[in-house]
Order: C-alpha cells, then structure tokens, then sequence
C-alpha cells in the first residue's frame, strides 16, 4: 500500500531553489495537494543552515500547519565563490569540509529531527535529496572529497534515524533520494546546462518515485528513476 494519501499537504524545505521551486510548482498544479508550503531563508519562518537555532524555529512556527503528509528538503551546496569540489588529496581543506558538512549532513539531519515531529502519523513521507556520489560502493572515480563525505555521512543519519522510525514512526518512510544532473546553479559549473536535465523534469520523476513509496521502503537510498542504490 502506498504511503501518500490521495489528499495530502506537503512542505519543501528550500523551496527558493532550482529544484525546490520546481517541487513548489509541480505540487502547487497537483490536484491531490490541498497545501503546498515552501520554507527558505527569506521565507517568513526562514530557515537558514548557517544558522542552526533557525531550523528548530521555523520547525515550531508551522505547528499549526501541520500534520504534513509529505515534507521534501532540497537545501545542499557543492561550491560556493569561495571554493570548488576537491580535485585531488592536496585540495583538501578544513574550511571547505566543515562548511559542507554544516550544509549537507548537519542541517539536513537537524530538520529530521525537528520537522518530523510535523509528520502524520498515520501515513507519510520525508525525503532529503542527497546524491549518488556519497556511495562509498559506487566511487570509483575519486575526488570530490567534502561533497561525497557529507552525502554519505547524511545517508547513514538518514539511515540511522530510520531505524529508530521503524519503532516509533512506522507509517512514515524516511528516503535519501538522488534527483541526478539538474540544470541548476549548483551544476552550471560541471556542464550541467548541457547534460543536465531541467528541473521541472527532475522533480517529476521524483515525484513519480515518492508516489510509488510504502512504509518498507524507509531507509532507502533511492535515484529520481526508482533504482536502489548502495550505500
């Protein structure tokens, strides 16, 4: 049986981004989503993972909202004007670890704890989009050292925390999910705008995964297109 009723309310965490947007949008033009609310750092409760005290607050200031079927978080950074993903040993730097482990793995596993207490329990979904390359199975080409070790650190919280779910929350299925090359601000500098697809397309094909979930797919690590992938 799938876990997202036929009427549900949703939250994206991150909604003013490329993917978080086109969520915002495909939601907002789906007839099975009474509500749709977006969360970002310019939001009226922002969110902001620069600033962790900001992901509890605006965690307490939906609880009337709520309960929420479905919540997505979509916040991640690869780059900033400071910095580009690690080539080789020798780029590796403290400052670039820490700032994307604060981004990727501390914010993320911070809104699971505190926006799950959002959740319905009685049926719902928490998807944190995460990425292929934090699979320490499926590295083969190297490099990259922040951004594949704050994805697989988020996978194993992910996956830790679902464990805990299965005893407390098991209507609800917790899912790491890889959207693949979007064409978005955070791939423009790796070709992303030429092998990348748009957002809008993305998003429905994980929209066409989440659709499809059932409570034991919790602590899934799953792509846009249904496939499981190791961890």
């Amino acid at each position: 049986m799938n876990l997202l009723p036929s009427s549900f309310k949703a939250l994206v965490i991150g909604s003013s981004g490329s993917i978080g947007s086109a969520f915002l949008d495909l939601l907002n033009s789906n007839p099975a989503c009474s509500e749709v609310v977006g969360v970002h750092r310019h939001a009226e409760f922002p969110i902001d993972y620069q600033n962790f005290e900001s992901i509890e607050l605006c965690a307490n200031a939906l609880v009337n909202a709520a309960p929420f079927q479905l919540i997505i978080n979509t916040i991640g950074v690869l780059h900033t004007a400071n910095f580009m993903p690690e080539k080789r040993l020798d780029d590796l730097n403290s400052e670039q670890l820490m700032a994307l482990m604060k981004i990727n793995t501390i914010g993320p596993a911070l809104s699971i704890r505190h926006f799950s207490k959002l959740l319905d329990p009685q049926n719902s979904i928490m998807v944190t989009l995460s990425a292929k390359v934090g699979s320490i199975e499926d590295n083969r080409l190297g490099g990259w050292y922040s951004y594949r070790s704050s994805k697989a650190a988020l996978n194993m919280l992910i996956k830790t925390a679902s464990i805990e779910w299965a005893r407390t929350k098991p209507n609800t299925a917790l899912i790491a999910m890889h959207p693949g090359t979007v064409n978005s601000h955070l791939s423009k500098p790796f070709r992303g705008e030429q092998i990348g697809r748009p957002a809008n397309d993305a998003v429905a094909d994980m929209f066409q995964v989440i659709e499809s979930l059932k409570k034991e797919d919790s602590g899934s690590f799953i792509s846009y297109s249904g496939e499981r992938l190791p961890w």
